[in-house]
């Protein structure tokens, strides 16, 4: 969408052509920004009720640095997953206000933050100051999530889930190494884990511990299988199988070291971005 096209849009508003719905139907699948390497959507949290999200892995710091520069510039928030330190070098040099969440291997950035003056000349868009606000979403017990992980190899994963959900303004409770090998540690905290309205719960080798706090709670459970394991795990798979089978109702799977979806699972159930 040009500017032209958004003068005619505005036209056929004033004018009672179309009304604000229809137009809100039109402006809510674009625009998009032409990086020429990156489309960046940026209405997506019109759709979604979060903006687009940038995936690390496979592109260069450069890239990363340019779309999360873009994003901001646009008045969202930046969330950066599975960035190593280099990305968030990058990204540091043109928003100050990068942060780092090294065991989550994600970068954020608050749309406040005062993008370095210099120009990227070589590309265009169209700021439209749609703000997004995460301020207000998280408050209140009823959009408490817990985060439950079966050992401490299933950290990184973990931490992923709950940046990522803090970042989408969801208040999180972590429960870490409370895996079946030693149940009594769970049960030690289920008083609390039940307060919670949706449950994560992230588990490596056999993943046995989804089922087993399925059959506890009244939740909705977000099971998320890590490839932490040894050989006949076959890198999470053993874990995403025995997750898939689970015989206790309201268990839902993700892929495998996907703690991002889970909370993007957890923020819909949650209802946050109605």
């Amino acid at each position: 969408m040009q500017k032209m096209d958004i003068k005619h849009l505005l036209t056929q508003i004033k004018t009672g052509k179309i009304s604000i719905e229809e137009a809100y139907s039109k402006l809510k699948n674009l625009p998009y920004e032409d990086l020429g390497f990156a489309k960046i959507d940026h209405h997506r949290h019109l759709r979604k009720g979060f903006p687009e999200v940038i995936y690390c892995e496979g592109k260069t710091p450069d890239q990363i640095a340019q779309i999360a520069y873009r994003i901001s510039r646009n008045g969202h928030d930046v969330l950066a997953t599975r960035a190593d330190r280099k990305a968030y070098l990058a990204v540091k040099r043109l928003l100050k206000n990068a942060k780092y969440h090294e065991n989550a291997r994600i970068i954020t950035v608050n749309s406040k933050s005062k993008v370095e003056s210099r120009k990227l000349s070589r590309f265009s868009g169209i700021p439209l100051n749609i703000k997004y606000n995460n301020k207000e979403a998280g408050k209140g017990e009823s959009r408490k999530v817990a985060i439950i992980t079966a050992g401490t190899a299933d950290l990184p994963v973990a931490e992923e889930a709950a940046v990522t959900a803090e970042f989408l303004g969801i208040k999180v409770e972590r429960f870490f190494d409370v895996g079946v090998a030693g149940i009594h540690r769970l049960l030690k905290n289920m008083h609390k884990i039940d307060k919670a309205k949706v449950i994560i719960v992230v588990a490596g080798m056999e993943g046995a511990l989804p089922s087993v706090v399925g059959g506890l709670v009244d939740k909705p459970v977000i099971a998320v299988p890590t490839s932490v394991g040894y050989g006949s795990s076959f890198k999470g798979l053993a874990a995403l199988l025995t997750m898939l089978n689970s015989c206790a109702p309201g268990v839902a799977v993700v892929n495998i070291d996907n703690g991002f979806g889970a909370a993007v699972m957890a923020y819909s159930i949650l209802g946050i971005a109605k």
